[in-house]
């Protein structure tokens, strides 16, 4: 191991005395200074004090700042000597791949220019010089040394790197040794070489090989078309192996699909075994029967495979639309060649999807396939993520859709419950079953309240909340809900942690949240709850969610129960997705959770691990003091029992069961009520100007003519009338369109009896 202390000799003149450094300035400006006080004239001081000072002001200028640059570049003295020892092409860089310094070798191939892209002239040697750092630099995080082939070949150069401290990478090239035996063209300014093979594929030396050649750009990959000795020319891919400065080598890969079967039969083989064999690419060699002839060295550690046996590829994959078989038998037969198909690997413990693109050629007379391999893992994964944010959407808008029906028939049910109650108490048989009606029809309104706030349109009340305050209010619930087995922990940062957020909704997240980490220890164990402020002062990226610089409030909610397993923990947050027995849960605890977060602009993030236990981290942007607070809460005024015909009340609902509700609450609460079943009769009903009307209750959304329009209407000749809308669409409870209108109210289905009753009482006394 390197030493990685640097010397006393490396210092930075700006930083030292400065004494030596200044002395070429002063003494120009000592000079200058004396020739400006002595006499003028012809061979005078002045002209001497005056030229001195120049002349030694520029010897400053050209000396000092160069030894000045050197020693700002300076290296650790054990650096420097490995540098100047190293017989090879040896670089240093900096953490960035800037380069800082090279031996001789190394500046003859480019590396000169310091603070330059190492790639910049490593390009010289290698085919994908960027491709061959970042190789080299992922393996160097674990290891001080790391190092990747420069070309295709395993015998070709390769480049190594050396961490040296936090500062320097030592790079070097490690000369690989004779080229197999590849068919190989060697091409230089002056002219074309070939190796034995390569003449043996080309019949010989073609004349005018080099002027066929001569001007063409040679791309890593591409096609060319190669004269051949006394027959058609080859098609043919070439490869770069390697690249000296002066002349590029690259390997001739026959093209089977271009060529006649009797063209590739007469092809030497050993060329397309040297490529299935060395290329760093996942190659396999199958049979028509879909048995495995060949697999190189990439593909069998893609597929865990071993020396000893080769089985066949339906064995090793399965088809993700049809058998494998299929469509080996249509590859075969010259079906379906060069279109990409994805397939599963069967590992054991591993989610791997697999591109595989065959072509066709003939070996012997007989049809083998070749199969070039591409890890489709990501591909799968984004595009299920993409699917399943497609189906998070459409329950989103499902969910949105269907609220309004369902609140609709709560409103009827639980109201017409009430008004049952109010004939029966509870010595009344009939009274517990009563009872059993309403509950269970707040727990559904609360069901659909649950899947508005995972689509994320639920109403929301924001306000400036300390989480401080929030979390010392809501501890006794928490440690009612847990039981005794579980102990509860709730700890505070220092300081004000400001956010603004719905107090009710953000209850119901933490407490969803603690629910599952009490289920989640069976035994007992410990939940903590955490809340501290955090400055980010760059973007985080987590989870395909970014989080912009700035301060952030963050709840933790950790727990050391079982954990999620790692194939659970990307569908947490799914709809009904649960863990738990059926009748145990609904599976929307989280997936609440997660719509109150993100509405509120937040961020839900989790870590687990089986056995240990499990962390939630919500993170929300913090809020300043002086954001606006919520409005006080209304005290409710002792309800005075009303007079008959005391106040006309227009109510206008198109659910007649709704509207049946609403109307025989209101005229027991002693009002007159005038029924309408959609704006247009509202409308009409209300040009009787000699009618008078005290109060408008509305839907919101009807068919026709919506309830914001006709109120605005009817308001033109009745302006001092009271508004109160009902809807059961939760994205217009707060409507532009209704929060514009004058001396409104509104009234979210479902609703009790009470509710509308206290309601109305308020608007109208």
């Amino acid at each position: 191991m390197l030493s990685r202390r640097v010397p006393n000799s490396a210092v930075d003149p700006d930083q030292s005395s400065g004494l030596p450094g200044l002395m070429l300035p002063v003494a120009a400006l000592v000079l200058a200074a004396a020739g400006l006080i002595l006499p003028s004239g012809p061979g005078s001081p002045l002209l001497f004090g005056a030229s001195a000072g120049l002349i030694v002001m520029a010897l400053w200028t050209s000396v000092h700042k160069p030894i000045r640059d050197r020693i700002d570049r300076s290296l650790p003295r054990d650096l420097q000597d490995r540098l100047t020892a190293t017989q090879t092409i040896a670089v240093v860089t900096a953490e960035d791949g800037r380069v800082i310094a090279a031996n001789g070798k190394g500046e003859k191939f480019g590396f000169r220019d310091r603070g330059a892209p190492m790639s910049k002239a490593l390009g010289q040697l290698s085919i994908d010089p960027d491709g061959t750092i970042a190789r080299v630099m992922v393996r160097l995080t674990d290891d001080d040394i790391a190092d990747a082939r420069l070309g295709l070949l395993p015998d070709s150069d390769r480049l190594q790197a050396t961490r040296y401290g936090k500062r320097h990478i030592f790079w070097t090239v490690l000369p690989g040794d004779k080229l197999s035996d590849l068919a190989v063209m060697t091409v230089s300014a002056q002219s074309v070489r070939l190796n034995e093979i390569a003449k043996t594929m080309l019949g010989g030396v073609p004349i005018g090989l080099a002027d066929s050649l001569a001007g063409r750009e040679l791309r890593n990959g591409g096609m060319v078309s190669l004269p051949r000795v006394d027959t058609t020319p080859l098609s043919a891919r070439l490869f770069q192996l390697r690249s000296t400065g002066l002349s590029v080598e690259y390997a001739i890969i026959p093209d089977p699909a271009n060529l006649p079967d009797t063209t590739v039969v007469q092809t030497p083989v050993s060329a397309t075994d040297d490529l299935l064999r060395l290329l760093p690419v996942p190659m396999l060699k199958i049979g028509a029967d879909g048995m495995l002839l060949e697999a190189n060295v990439e593909a069998r550690s893609i597929l865990a495979l071993d020396d000893r046996k080769l089985p066949p590829l339906f064995e090793l994959v399965e088809g993700m639309g049809r058998p494998i078989a299929e469509w080996i038998s249509e590859a075969a037969s010259g079906r379906g060649l060069l279109k990409p198909e994805i397939v599963r690997a069967v590992i054991p413990g591993q989610e791997l999807y697999l591109q595989i693109t065959l072509g066709r050629m003939l070996e012997k007379g007989e049809v083998v396939l070749v199969g070039i391999l591409n890890d489709a893992t990501e591909l799968k994964t984004l595009e299920a993520q993409f699917v399943q944010s497609q189906k998070m959407q459409a329950i989103g808008q499902l969910a949105g859709g269907v609220a309004h029906d369902f609140n609709n028939l709560l409103t009827a049910i639980s109201g017409h419950c009430d008004l049952l109650l109010l004939r029966h108490d509870a010595r009344d048989p009939d009274y517990a079953d009563l009872i059993q009606i309403s509950q269970n029809a707040n727990r559904a309104a609360s069901l659909v309240g649950q899947l508005l706030a995972f689509s994320r349109k639920q109403n929301l009340k924001p306000q400036s909340l300390d989480l401080r305050d929030t979390m010392v209010d809501l501890a006794h619930l928490l440690n009612r809900l847990i039981g005794e087995r579980v102990q509860l922990d709730v700890t505070h940062a220092p300081g004000p942690q400001l956010i603004r957020a719905d107090r009710r909704q953000l209850e119901q997240v933490i407490v969803n949240l603690v629910v599952n980490a009490r289920d989640a220890m069976p035994d007992g164990g410990k939940i903590t709850v955490q809340t501290r402020s955090e400055f980010l002062s760059e973007e985080l990226t987590r989870d395909r969610a970014r989080l912009l610089p700035g301060d952030y409030v963050v709840i933790e909610v950790a727990d050391t129960g079982v954990g999620i397993p790692e194939e659970v923990v990307s569908k947490i947050f799914e709809p009904f997705f649960t863990t738990k027995k059926t009748g145990e849960g609904t599976g929307l605890g989280l997936s609440t959770a997660y719509g109150i977060v993100k509405q509120t602009g937040g961020f839900i993030f989790v870590d687990s691990r089986p056995n240990e236990g499990t962390t939630f981290s919500l993170y929300f942007p913090a809020a300043s003091p002086d954001d606006p607070k919520a409005e006080a809460p209304k005290r409710s005024r002792a309800l005075t029992a009303p007079r008959k015909l005391e106040a006309s009340i227009l109510l206008v609902e198109d659910e007649a069961p709704v509207r049946a509700f609403a109307c025989r609450a209101l005229s027991l609460r002693g009002y007159n009520v005038i029924e309408a079943e959609n704006a247009e009769e509202a409308l009409e009903i209300l040009s009787d100007k000699q009618l008078t009307v005290d109060l408008f209750v509305t839907d919101v959304i009807m068919p026709g003519m919506d309830g914001p329009t006709w109120v605005r209407r009817a308001l033109k000749d009745r302006p001092d009338t009271g508004v109160v809308f009902m809807s059961g669409y939760a994205e217009e409870g707060r409507a532009e369109k209704q929060s514009r209108i004058p001396n409104s109210d509104f009234l979210p289905k479902p609703f009790s009896l009470n509710q509308l009753t206290n309601l109305v009482h308020e608007k109208l006394h």
